[in-house]
């Protein structure tokens, strides 16, 4: 078996990896302290201009066609940097993506060049509902076709990047008498259209810089041009698309991760307690040890996930095993991490006290980790 990475992988990775060192690391703490806007797009521009909104897009609509393990080695690079603007290059990835697996040539060419460009800051999908979390076929916002449009009434919850958002995927019945999760939709929907609101910025735990955002749409005018796919065939849609935001998802904390042990590990050689430095210590080496093994173990997970999704092959499974390890993996590595540094990993001084905020999250978006182990279990017990 073959683990190396092609060539243009090893310069995409390391392209992403000095833009993380040198961009983003300076001022990861103060986009989380001030949370300010501006300094977040202007860098997701950059991101735009090297070719990371759309590295799985074709570049005859303007992406990198780099492929899925590129994407993945990205998003571990700009999660060990500033894992806010990570999400955001994942989710907006995710939507130019959607678009050319399911849209037509029209919205291919109207709305995936801006995406990739930077043009238009970010994309974000709306998926969650109070009421539809972990199972979004049970959601409630409506559409209706009214002439030469649809309708969209309903409100959804933590849509990430919505604030600058400027195109989003929406996803609302528009068959109330289909079996559950058969009469679902997907929509093209621009912040523009008569009847959309952004609401409040939720005050959250970790990744801070990043707004996530309520929607409420009201009689949300759509054109009927802008229907992704086809009529209520959303809730498969939206099932691939989850599949692959796995990836990035898992990849982005594996990097959150690793930024954390690399920090806790230069830490221990430095530290002295008891006359010698605490790496002397087995009970750190063995922390040390196990975390990078573990997430030695996630990146294989993960790149294989990848590769199968570039071989046009089933890869729902394992994209499910690569989320869940590596999430789990991470948040371990983070707390790991902060015991090695004792009460100085509590502390907004040293970068230990963001990672852990910032990594806890990644269990719970794009599906919990009790969700992909359902997936898996599911895909398993299948074949028997």
């Amino acid at each position: 078996m073959d683990f190396e990475l092609t060539q243009e992988q090893r310069i995409i990775r390391d392209t992403a990896a000095r833009f993380a060192r040198y961009e983003l690391e300076p001022i990861a703490a103060e986009l989380d302290r001030t949370k300010d806007r501006d300094k977040l797009k202007s860098i997701l521009k950059k991101l735009a201009e090297l070719g990371f909104m759309g590295l799985n897009v074709d570049p005859e609509y303007g992406g990198t066609g780099a492929g899925a393990v590129a994407f993945s080695l990205v998003m571990t690079e700009l999660g060990r940097g500033c894992a806010s603007t990570a999400v955001t290059t994942s989710v907006t990835n995710m939507v130019a993506e959607v678009i050319q697996a399911v849209g037509t040539e029209y919205q291919k060419n109207k709305y995936i060049p801006p995406l990739c460009s930077g043009e238009y800051v970010a994309g974000s999908f709306g998926l969650t509902e109070t009421s539809a979390g972990s199972d979004p076929a049970a959601m409630r916002m409506g559409a209706v076709a009214d002439g030469n449009d649809w309708l969209l009434s309903g409100r959804k919850i933590f849509i990430t990047s919505a604030e600058f958002a400027n195109l989003f995927v929406i996803w609302a019945v528009t068959d109330k008498a289909a079996r559950k999760g058969r009469g679902i939709s997907a929509f093209l929907v621009e912040p523009s259209f008569p009847g959309f609101w952004v609401g409040k910025d939720e005050k959250k735990l970790g990744q801070l810089a990043s707004p996530t955002n309520e929607l409420i749409l009201e009689n949300c005018r759509v054109p009927k041009e802008n229907l992704l796919g086809t009529i209520n065939d959303g809730f498969r849609i939206a099932a691939a698309e989850l599949a692959g935001g796995r990836i990035g998802i898992g990849s982005m904390a594996l990097g959150i991760g690793l930024a954390a042990m690399d920090f806790a590990t230069n830490y221990a050689r430095e530290r002295i307690q008891f006359e010698v430095p605490i790496a002397h210590h087995q009970a750190i080496q063995w922390k040390i040890a196990d975390n990078y093994t573990s997430l030695e173990a996630a990146r294989l997970l993960l790149l294989r996930a990848a590769f199968l999704k570039d071989q046009k092959k089933h890869y729902a499974k394992e994209a499910s095993m690569a989320k869940v390890y590596a999430t789990e993996a991470a948040n371990k590595a983070c707390y790991d991490a902060m015991q090695i540094l004792g009460g100085y990993g509590y502390i907004q001084e040293f970068p230990i006290e963001r990672h852990y905020r910032d990594v806890r999250v990644t269990t719970i978006y794009e599906g919990t980790s009790e969700i992909q182990r359902l997936i898996i279990a599911r895909e398993l017990l299948r074949k028997g």
